[in-house]
């Protein structure tokens, strides 16, 4: 892992990162407060290589972790960031979302992959067909949680959430806290360690935002 951080220059943890990690290595529930572009995904993404390395006992690649996002867009992006930070190990991780063709992606889990990235359609899609199986969940990343009810995927988190029944993590991350978040933490998380980096809502510095008034 340290030898792939090296690769992508990384020197210094972003505040996320630096609250979120030693956390999330003792297997600790976390609600995360950052917004896009503060740099979570490696704050979760790293402990999870990590965890899931130190846990392998067999050779069976079947789905461990599995982190939820809203939008097709993320979860590519998500994708990318385990390949460049797993590349070392032998780790598989697999990206499924709607909107293409199922088969090439049931043919990628069929093939055996530890860490999936999913975006909520989809992911009950290929559960409903027997594609996917959540029992062997040990780490579950909620992604973008506010922008996920926002678009109304409230009904098929539940959904999710109620099907992994094995004893796992729960890491939830959000730029806002809104009720309904809040009483997802209180169903479905354990003494959850609050983590916070910025303001709720705020944009981190290295977003530029505009206003164009049109007709």
């Amino acid at each position: 892992i340290l030898q792939a951080l090296k690769e992508k220059k990384y020197e210094n943890p972003t505040p996320i990162q630096e609250k979120a990690i030693p956390v999330a290595l003792k297997n600790r529930d976390i609600i995360g407060i950052a917004q896009t572009g503060t740099g979570k995904t490696a704050a979760f993404a790293i402990p999870i290589i990590q965890l899931l390395t130190e846990e392998a006992t067999d050779n069976k690649h079947n789905i461990k972790a599995l982190i939820l996002t809203p939008t097709r867009e993320l979860a590519i992006q998500i994708d990318e960031c385990f390949s460049d930070y797993a590349k070392h190990t032998s780790l598989r991780h697999t990206v499924i979302f709607g909107g293409v063709n199922q088969n090439p992606q049931v043919r990628q889990i069929k093939q055996g992959t530890d860490i999936l990235i999913a975006t909520p359609g989809r992911l009950l899609d290929l559960i409903s067909q027997g594609f996917i199986h959540l029992n062997n969940i040990k780490h579950f990343i909620l992604d973008e949680a506010d922008r996920m009810l926002d678009m109304g995927f409230a009904p098929q988190i539940k959904n999710i959430l109620q099907t992994i029944q094995s004893k796992h993590q729960t890491m939830m991350f959000s730029a806002t806290m809104p009720p309904e978040i809040i009483n997802l933490t209180k169903s479905y998380m354990q003494l959850p360690v609050r983590v916070e980096v910025a303001p709720q809502g705020s944009a981190t510095t290295n977003v530029s935002q505009e206003l164009f008034f049109v007709h």
